[in-house]
């Protein structure tokens, strides 16, 4: 029987003998393996790719079967992708589990602590989705910062264009639309008749060209038409930008498999409903491509 107030550590099982854990940083990487599975279990590695190669090749020497990382930015991903590569079974931890799990002792580092937790089966994977997908998710989500930056050079033209009291945005729902980039450029090119600039707008436009071309009356100056031209430009190039994107995205998602038995099910649009590109919409058909690889269709919402 123990002696009162004495404390007995108490070690859980072991499910996952051959893990390691990693801590990751921007320049420098922590690994710790088992004890048992080299005189030194833990190794500082750089962040340089031929060492991460040696990292996945040290790992394989002590017959590691299983890693586990924190995800720390994007930091882990070279790693994680050479680790998966190599045949590793790798755990992507969030870092909120890992500070939430009692226990910890202050004389253990990150990389043997996130090792002992993967070891006895403490740490959730995070989700990561196949490699295929992950490439058409970083162009996705890479497009959505070129619409950010698209869209920063749109505010810059109405900027210029307050500047001079043109309030083009006052009849116009959109400046960027076919009929604000005619009258813009029609600006640029040097015209300042209010009446031939209103008569440049889509018969689809609801406002009178009277309305029109009274908001195009305004005070022109040099450098306001300069701020203006080079908003433009900046604009149209991240939309062609965008353009060559919608190209790629669609190329990789046409190498995507069905996840319908029945392609034929996949819902084709007749010509009433058929596809039109609006805003920032892709060049492509994305409800159909989305229906073709999840095998729902993503409009119906199901409780």
């Amino acid at each position: 029987m123990g002696k009162r107030g004495e404390k007995r550590e108490r070690r859980s099982a072991i499910l996952e003998p051959d893990a390691a854990g990693i801590d990751i940083g921007a320049e420098e990487i922590y690994v710790a393996v088992p004890p048992d599975r080299d005189e030194q279990a833990t190794r500082r590695f750089s962040s340089f790719t031929c060492d991460l190669y040696a990292l996945a090749e040290w790992l394989q020497c002590c017959r590691i079967r299983t890693v586990a990382m924190e995800s720390t930015g994007v930091y882990w991903i070279p790693l994680f992708q050479i680790l998966e590569e190599s045949g590793f079974k790798v755990y992507l931890v969030n870092a909120h589990s890992l500070k939430t799990v009692p226990g910890r002792k202050s004389d253990v580092s990150d990389c043997e602590w996130i090792q002992y937790l993967h070891s006895v089966g403490l740490l959730k994977a995070s989700f990561r989705p196949p490699e295929d997908i992950c490439a058409v998710r970083t162009l996705w989500r890479h497009r959505g910062s070129l619409l950010q930056m698209a869209a920063e050079h749109t505010q810059h033209i109405q900027k210029s264009l307050s500047l001079m009291n043109l309030q083009i945005h006052h009849v116009l729902s959109d400046i960027t639309g076919a009929s604000g980039l005619a009258i813009l450029d029609a600006i640029l090119a040097g015209n300042r008749d209010p009446l031939c600039l209103a008569h440049r707008c889509n018969i689809r436009v609801k406002s009178p060209r009277e309305t029109v071309a009274q908001a195009l009356v305004g005070d022109y100056r040099p450098e306001h038409l300069f701020t203006l031209k080079q908003s433009l430009d900046g604009y149209r190039h991240y939309q062609k930008l965008i353009a060559e994107l919608d190209d790629e995205i669609a190329r990789l998602m046409h190498t995507l498999p069905n996840a319908t038995e029945h392609p034929a099910l996949i819902p084709k649009r007749t010509k009433r409903t058929a596809y039109q590109r609006m805003g920032n919409d892709p060049l492509f058909d994305l409800h159909s491509e989305l229906y073709r690889i999840a095998g729902v269709d993503p409009t119906i919402s199901r409780q």
